[in-house]
Formats: C-alpha cells, sequence, structure tokens
C-alpha cells in the first residue's frame, strides 16, 4: 500500500523552502491539515482543501479519512516533539510518509556554531519548567523549545533562582524566516523584552561558584532535600539505588517515601525512568512535592495515603522500595504480589522489630540481607571520634520470572 498521509515539515520560509517531494505531495492532496499560520504559509496554487486542526486536539477526524490523499503540515521537524511522532503510534508505517525540513534546534545549533550532538534538547510545549532543573550544570548546553512569548523570562528567573545567573542566554525567534531575530543576554539580568510566541531558547549554563553541585549518580548530598529528619541518608541511598538498578523506562513505588529522596534519585537516573511516592503524612506530602520540582522531576507521582490499601489499582512496577513500613500488616506480602517478575525488591529497617521481620522475610522467599554501618568523624573536645549513625539492615530480593 502506498502511503495516503504525508506529513509535511515546513519552516518560516514557507512553501519556497520545500524540497520537490514535499511540493509534489502537497499539490496532490485532497486535504491538508494544520494550524492556521502553517495553512497561511501555502500559495493560491495549492487546491486541496485546507482544514484546521479540531479544538480540543484530536487525530480522530484525520484517522477516518485513511486512504484519501491527506498532507498534514508540521513546524520543522514532525519528529521532534511534533504531530509526526503522535502519527507514527496509530498509522502504519506503509501508510505514512514523513518529509521533515530542518527543525528550529537545528537552525539554533547552526547560528550559534554549537555541534547539535553535544547539546541538551528540551521542551517546555505544555510541560512544568521544573524539569529544566534536572539537567543543570555548568558547562552544559541547552536548546529549549519555549511554550509561549513569556518562557524566556520564565527560564531566565529559574536560572537566576538555581543559581545559574550567570548563564548566557539567546531567544531566536522565527528561525529560517524573513523576519528572524535573535536577542542575547545574561540570564540573571534579562529585561523581558517582547517576544513572539513561537521562539527557542539556547542556554549556556554557567553556575556561581557557591551553587551546590547535582550529580546524576545516586547519591545527592542531604542538603539537597527538603525534609524533617525522614530522609535516606546519603550513602545509605546510594546503596539503596544500586541495588534498585534503575534502567530506562522502568517504574518504582517509593512506599512509606517520606521526603521523597529514593523516587527523585531514581527518576534522575535516566529520562524515561518513572517513580510513584507513595506517603501518607501531609507535612511529608509537601515536602516530596518541592523536592520533586527543585531537583527536575516533576514527574514523580505523588499518591496521598498508607499502604497497603493506597497500592491497589497502582501500575505494577519493575522495582519497589519501603523505607517505611514494613513491619505494618499486609505491606511487604502486598509489594510482593505486585511486583512484576523479575523486579527488584528492596526494604531498609532501622529497628529490631523491622529488621525480624525483614530475616524472616528472606527465609520465606530468599534475598540477601546487608549490613550497613556508617559513621563520621566529629568533634570532641580538641579532638575528632566516630560518631556511628544508626545500623541499616537491608534487603535485597528478585521475584522470579
Amino acid at each position: 500500500m502506498s502511503p495516503w498521509l504525508t506529513v509535511v515539515g515546513i519552516g518560516e520560509d514557507g512553501f519556497k523552502g520545500l524540497g520537490r517531494n514535499a511540493r509534489h505531495a502537497l499539490l496532490r492532496a485532497s486535504r491538508i491539515v494544520g494550524s492556521q499560520r502553517q495553512l497561511d504559509l501555502l500559495p493560491a496554487c495549492i487546491r486541496g482543501e485546507r482544514e484546521l486542526w479540531p479544538s480540543p486536539f484530536s487525530l480522530e477526524p484525520l484517522l477516518a479519512r485513511r486512504l484519501e490523499p491527506v498532507c498534514v503540515l508540521a513546524s520543522g521537524d514532525p519528529m521532534f516533539y511534533g504531530v509526526g511522532a503522535s502519527l507514527a503510534r496509530q498509522v502504519a508505517a506503509d501508510e505514512l510518509l514523513i518529509l521533515p525540513a530542518p527543525s528550529s534546534v537545528s537552525l539554533a545549533a547552526a547560528r550559534l556554531g554549537w555541534p547539535l550532538q553535544d547539546v541538551v534538547t528540551l521542551s517546555v510545549v505544555a510541560r512544568p519548567l521544573a524539569a529544566l532543573n534536572a539537567h543543570l550544570a555548568s558547562g552544559v548546553r541547552l536548546l529549549v523549545l519555549s511554550n509561549d512569548g513569556q518562557s524566556p523570562a520564565a527560564i531566565a528567573a529559574l536560572l537566576h533562582a538555581r543559581g545559574f545567573g550567570p548563564s548566557r542566554v539567546s531567544v531566536f525567534e522565527h528561525l529560517g524566516g524573513a523576519s528572524e531575530r535573535r536577542l542575547d543576554g545574561i540570564a540573571e539580568n534579562w529585561q523581558d523584552p517582547p517576544i513572539a510566541a513561537l521562539n527557542l531558547m539556547a542556554i549556556d549554563c554557567i553556575a556561581h561558584p557557591d551553587t551546590v553541585r547535582l550529580s546524576r549518580l545516586a547519591g545527592l548530598a542531604d542538603c539537597a532535600f527538603k525534609h524533617d529528619g525522614q530522609l535516606t541518608k546519603r550513602d545509605v541511598r546510594a546503596m539503596t539505588l544500586a541495588r534498585l538498578a534503575p534502567t530506562p523506562g522502568e517504574l518504582l513505588w517509593d512506599v512509606g517515601a517520606g521526603s521523597g529522596s529514593i523516587g527523585i534519585e531514581w527518576m534522575r537516573a535516566h529520562p524515561s525512568c518513572r517513580a510513584l511516592a507513595i506517603e501518607a503524612d501531609e507535612g511529608r506530602q509537601q515536602l516530596i512535592e518541592h523536592n520533586r520540582d527543585a531537583l527536575g522531576v516533576p514527574g514523580l507521582q505523588l499518591i496521598r495515603g498508607s499502604a497497603p490499601q493506597a497500592l491497589e489499582g497502582l501500575e505494577a512496577p519493575d522495582a519497589i522500595f519501603i523505607g517505611g513500613g514494613v513491619t505494618r500488616a499486609g505491606v511487604l506480602d502486598t509489594c510482593w504480589q505486585h511486583l512484576r517478575p523479575g523486579g527488584r525488591l528492596v526494604a531498609n529497617a532501622v529497628t529490631l522489630q523491622s529488621e525480624m521481620t525483614l530475616m524472616d522475610w528472606r527465609t520465606r522467599h530468599g534475598g540477601e540481607l546487608t549490613r550497613i554501618h556508617v559513621a563520621q568523624a566529629q568533634p570532641l573536645g580538641e579532638f575528632d571520634t566516630w560518631r556511628q549513625a544508626l545500623p541499616i539492615t537491608l534487603l535485597e530480593v528478585t521475584k522470579p520470572q
């Protein structure tokens, strides 16, 4: 079957900037679907019926026209945060032809002289700005698709608040068109000039000398989290996450999440990692909400309630961490029941009662027990001595396939 649906990437230079195949597809199409701005770029010689995307947005009317020669217009590269990706999930590959134009990030990288393979590309189109926090580090270069004309000022304010005020920023409007414009500045001094709704922001990240460094590896400093004392401490957290072993696309349940540190660091391991933080205490729920945004993982989902009741109906996880409540009736059994085959369960215990619960669980289900002792040097008069933290017993068990 030859493709009935063609997705044409079109830039600010309009029809004249299209290649031969894209022009021919538009000339043959009986219907052309796009935004008003994109449709206005077409000349009168394009005879196909022009149709706006429905509001609210839906692909259903388009998909109902299967086998009719239809073109969809997309800005730049349809497969870069574009409608092409959505269509590719619903239309068979042999029914779909995608003809990309240069994306705005490609054009911006060319203007800046930045090798695109060395740049982090992000979008805040209908996405929370807080997601940028996970990528902020000195020397990192970001290209960010803005949501609207107010996005550059909001991003500059975020950079300043997070200690990256010295960062060099550039805003590009109408890339590739006759009205292309570039505005340069420093984040902390950004004046918020009028900016077109369609824009892209380039950020050359530079941190203040006293800005706390946030590694993507497990074991952030405890001061990176707001907490009420209910926090898996840095060294134990690093060991715990090493056993949970996050890999791309996996889902974690952080049961008795406290300040959310385990779920947050799980999600920081890879952009596609997901986590559910289950927490009953209202004060700690607020801490989780603060920490997830501050550390750049606003997608962490907070489940308000107590295990095991709050676990019912949740998506089955690939890994589970139980940081509190192992002695509560049904918690371990419910977690084990819902864990995917091959999934990892890690539980930490501090009290004798919770340790005995983990030892009994190991007798019945197997796994490994590890005792963790951490001591820190602290002053004692004119000298220093070791101050021993409470020992932690860690259970690690993998569910049979």
